[in-house]
């Protein structure tokens, strides 16, 4: 790409990210935050303007302000043509009730195609849209705070609430008259979700046990045929399918493991106020319930 071709792109982002009514930032400034030079940045600026994607007004010492923007144009020049967000494959009630209400909400006056992916583990999820494979990622607020500790590179957007994600965590026992973790026992761990191995840890803390690195979606047939003796999982799964299993709730103060985020990468501010203008908080959280009640089929 042409170095007007770059700065044409970067700035239809940064104007993405302002509202009508901002003050821009300088010529000065954007050379200092994206690299380019002045007369390249005065020529996207024209550009954009020329086009109809933005228009400024100079107000003197008072700086430069928006005052009107396309955003279908700005859409367009910033090159993005689809929003695409990842979420835990919908292998429950409460799973698919979110993503229907995602995909409801996210349809959008810009008409930019918007669609989910669906990806096991958190960590896979964050992995893949920091790499700017997708655009958002929904994921436990638990997992999504936990992942900044280690690396501040993704942004939380928009917080669904207790609940929005599961009802609980609970700990299944292969043995019917099993109530808590002991020493010697084999215990279920998939490494790729955070909010799993993170409560794994925390419910075998202190205890001499053996860890066994499933995928999530092995737990339950590797627990039942004895090729391990416990294991963290999700309470709304077993009342879904009506299972009869052994387990008890993991007693956490935290409940930001039951509740839903939406994290974008921190490197892209123009997702974050995309995300913010499109998805409406009590339209998904309204869809989910009417799925949940089985007035509505879900679809996504």
């Amino acid at each position: 790409m042409s170095k007007n071709g770059l700065s044409t792109m970067t700035l239809a982002k940064e104007f993405l990210n302002c509202d009508v009514g901002d003050k821009i930032p300088t010529v000065s400034e954007l050379n200092e935050k994206i690299g380019l030079a002045r007369g390249t940045i005065q020529n996207s600026i024209k550009f954009l303007q020329l086009n109809g994607a933005i228009k400024l007004e100079s107000k003197g010492h008072l700086g430069t302000y928006l005052i009107n923007k396309n955003t279908l144009i700005l859409l367009a020049f910033a090159g993005i043509t689809s929003i695409v967000g990842v979420m835990p494959l919908p292998y429950s009630k409460k799973y698919e009730g979110l993503a229907t209400g995602l995909i409801v909400a996210m349809e959008n006056q810009y008409n930019v195609p918007a669609s989910m992916a669906y990806v096991r583990g958190a960590e896979n999820r964050i992995a893949m849209l920091v790499a700017d494979r997708y655009d958002f990622a929904v994921v436990s607020k638990y997992a999504a705070v936990n992942f900044k500790k280690r690396k501040d590179i993704i942004e939380i957007v928009k917080e669904f609430g207790p609940h929005s994600y599961l009802f609980k965590h609970v700990i299944l026992f292969h043995d019917n008259n099993a109530t808590n973790i002991v020493d010697g026992m084999k215990v279920g761990i998939d490494v790729e979700s955070i909010d799993q191995r993170v409560m794994t840890e925390k419910v075998c803390q202190d205890k001499d046990v053996q860890y066994v690195r499933l995928g999530y979606n092995q737990i339950l047939e590797k627990l039942q045929d004895g090729t391990i003796d416990a294991a963290v999982w999700n309470e709304d799964i077993i009342k879904d399918k009506m299972l009869h299993l052994n387990y008890r709730i993991v007693d956490l103060t935290d409940d930001g493991n039951t509740e839903a985020v939406i994290v974008v990468n921190k490197d892209r501010p123009e997702m974050k106020k995309m995300i913010g203008d499109l998805i409406d908080v009590e339209t998904v959280l309204n869809i989910q319930k009417l799925v949940l009640e089985g007035r509505i089929t879900p679809s996504y």
